[in-house]
């Protein structure tokens, strides 16, 4: 008989190996139907409805579900005048991505999400642009899957705890292979967590990460970020980067 820690250890190798195929899966549906109509049902479903309920005409709208397959969800069809862009957001577990996804489309704050165990998937119409936000896990087993995703991305946002000080060499080595692969890909690194009172700055975070060694070399923002109620009349609202990404995406 095995040893429970290899068991452990294979179950784990197992789980995350079918996450990262059900993204795939998933991100190739989502590809092949676009400008269809389709669209996806999820998590915070009923706090989206709400917001679109009383959200004032020609407002942005969105959806979020997680990564245990797509499920078709009424929707009116797509412009076909609306370009498809789609941003890939990573980073380390913990870091608040799911978090960040939902203040987005929602624009207000969860206390607490549960972690990604695979992907999330949002879904805006803004300012003309169908734009797919796609959130991969990071846990360790699901960082090896992360460089897949690079190809259909159009910008790229790296989210990172401030706090988080133990982790800062993995979060900056990670990002540093994600760019290799992808040296032109546009770069958002958000400096999250900024309502903590012993969080980095944006300025100690980019030489942290070393974002200074990529001068010239891409397209490059640091916002410090907060997805919470406190912050969404302040500097570190998530909705800069709301405002960011459009701007970034309807670049020809």
């Amino acid at each position: 008989m095995a040893p429970s820690g290899a068991l452990r250890d294979l179950t784990l190798a197992l789980g995350a190996a079918v996450a990262a195929l059900g993204s795939l899966l998933f991100i190739a549906w989502k590809i092949y139907f676009r400008g269809t109509g389709t669209d996806w049902g999820g998590w915070w479903e009923r706090e989206l409805r709400e917001l679109r309920d009383r959200a004032p005409a020609g407002d942005a709208h969105g959806a979020v579900g997680p990564g245990t397959g797509p499920h078709p969800a009424p929707h009116p069809p797509a412009s076909p005048q609306l370009g498809w862009r789609q941003v890939l957001v990573l980073g380390l577990d913990g870091a608040g991505k799911s978090s960040v996804l939902h203040y987005i489309c929602s624009q207000t704050a969860r206390e607490r999400i549960a972690p990604t165990r695979g992907f999330n998937s949002a879904q805006l119409c803004v300012e003309g642009l169908e734009v797919d936000l796609l959130e991969v896990g990071g846990s360790q087993n699901l960082r090896a899957y992360w460089p897949h995703y690079l190809s259909q991305a159009h910008v790229l946002v790296f989210v990172v705890d401030s706090v988080d000080r133990s982790r800062l060499l993995t979060a900056r080595q990670e990002l540093h292979a994600l760019l290799a692969a992808e040296p032109r890909l546009p770069l958002v690194v958000l400096a999250n967590k900024q309502d903590k009172s012993n969080a980095l700055s944006a300025a100690e975070l980019r030489e942290e990460l070393a974002l200074h060694t990529l001068s010239g070399q891409r397209e490059l923002f640091l916002l410090p970020t907060s997805a919470t109620w406190a912050s969404l009349s302040t500097a570190t609202s998530v909705l800069r980067v709301k405002s960011l990404l459009v701007t970034l995406l309807s670049q020809p």
